[in-house]
């Protein structure tokens, strides 16, 4: 399997919709999610299923937001083992909301939109594609 692993930066409100394609459906542990109020940094650790291939793989991908003022969680699990799946991200002009299935969501306020998205592994080949019916 081919090393290509993604890079890509947001630096505005309309760059979070790329991120958003690319990161949705990816499995991310509560416990797996940090944020660092005096690097004002929050990270997401994810299995990525990788949208952008024409076979089924994931890659181990890290989503860090910058700039960050403050976090807001919605409906939190309290097990940090508990696996969330990603269904989206939506910008704002001060804010990036990332909602999960269950109804769970992270805001975070930020003083601007600062967002990577970074591959960290190779892929690795899965049986299923994320499906939602």
């Amino acid at each position: 399997m081919s090393d290509d692993r993604l890079t890509l930066l947001a630096n505005a409100p309309a760059d979070l919709p790329v991120l958003s394609v690319l990161m949705q459906d990816a499995i991310v542990r509560a416990g797996d999610i940090g944020w660092d109020s005096r690097q004002r940094r929050l990270v997401l650790l994810a299995s990525r299923y990788r949208w952008e291939s024409n076979v089924k793989t994931r890659a181990r991908t890290a989503l860090r937001i910058e700039s960050v003022l403050k976090v807001q969680r919605q409906n939190w699990p309290t097990d940090p083992d508990t696996a969330l799946a990603l269904l989206t991200i939506i910008a704002g002009d001060d804010h990036i909301t990332l909602a999960f299935a269950g109804s769970a969501s992270l805001r975070a306020e930020v003083e601007c939109i600062d967002a990577v998205l970074e591959d960290m592994s190779p892929a690795w080949a899965v049986q299923h594609r994320p499906d939602h019916d």
